[in-house]
């Protein structure tokens, strides 16, 4: 995995944003701790997903890739996935659901990719996604179950660690698993000892649950305003490389999501969805303790619901 790190950072160089990384004193006097911000919200599409999406189109065979690519997902991937395909100048089927916010809908639709709906088709996601490219002959793009995936995704810590040095701690939002992958894999490269902790939200624990029972285990119909963390279960593979790299899981309730979002708002001036505050919600609330430490937040992704972000200020 070490080489696939290695070549995704040649592939994503000069195509995906090297995203800045913020520091905020209020935020590291609430934390007790030295804090850094690599702001994947103001990544292409609005999220780390097009870094992965972009490795894994430039890992397949020309002939394959020209056929087009099929994915699917509830936003962030499905917007990474149209990108990827149009900037390589071939079509793409995203597999959504109906109840998907809005407008990732909508800028997956602007990126050029066809939209199905599997839930109104009486079929699940990864269903509809497997007959799609079997009947057109096209490839499943998967949105975390792939080693190139997981590699890509991984270039986010990989610039971090070059950008701000050794970190004692670094924190990463999880939902199937691929970005923590990548993540812990990084700092395993990097040599540092950094202890690479995955955040959840608390009703879609499942990941934490894996990764301490060694075997996959499921959240079923989670409820949490992190859309980007609803996935039921890790792969196999993001098992794997999360119990190999990584070293802790916590999981933060959405009142958690809700106040650091806020914070970030209002403190930093970054715009931060709620899977992406997740991280930053362990701090602040004190699920992760890391006084005196520096630490490293991937904040993966902003691209949310202005008027749904309004309610959950207002306390609706």
């Amino acid at each position: 995995m070490a080489a696939r790190l290695a070549t995704a950072r040649e592939r994503v160089a000069g195509v995906a944003h090297r995203t800045p990384v913020f520091t905020s004193r209020q935020l590291d006097e609430a934390c007790g701790a030295r804090v850094f911000l690599k702001c994947e919200n103001l990544q292409r599409i609005g999220a780390f997903k097009f870094r992965g999406a972009w490795n894994f189109m430039g890992a397949l065979d020309p002939e394959r890739r020209a056929r087009g690519i099929v994915s699917y997902s509830s936003g962030n991937h499905a917007q990474a996935a149209a990108l990827a395909a149009r900037l390589h100048g071939v079509p793409a089927t995203v597999v959504m659901p109906s109840s998907a916010p809005a407008a990732k809908v909508a800028a997956t639709r602007g990126y050029g990719a066809e939209i199905l709906h599997y839930d109104l088709l009486d079929e699940s996601r990864e269903g509809l996604a497997e007959r799609i490219a079997h009947e057109r002959g096209v490839t499943l793009m998967p949105p975390f179950d792939h080693p190139d995936i997981a590699a890509g995704q991984g270039t986010a810590a990989a610039e971090l660690f070059e950008d701000v040095g050794a970190l004692d701690v670094l924190l990463a939002p999880v939902g199937g698993g691929g970005l923590l992958s990548g993540t812990a894999l990084a700092a395993a490269v990097a040599g540092h000892g950094t202890r690479v902790i995955g955040v959840e939200p608390a009703t879609g624990d499942d990941g934490g649950r894996s990764f301490r029972s060694g075997v996959l285990e499921r959240a079923e119909h989670v409820d949490t305003i992190c859309d980007g963390a609803r996935t039921p279960s890790l792969s196999e593979l993001t098992l794997a490389l999360v119990r190999r790299y990584a070293h802790e899981f916590v999981a933060c309730d959405d009142r958690e999501v809700i106040a650091a979002m806020r914070f970030l708002w209002e403190r930093t001036k970054l715009v931060v969805e709620p899977t992406g505050a997740l991280p930053v919600a362990a701090l602040l609330s004190g699920r992760v303790r890391a006084s005196n430490a520096r630490v490293g937040v991937i904040l993966s992704g902003g691209n949310v619901d202005l008027a749904q972000a309004a309610g959950w200020f207002a306390g609706r």
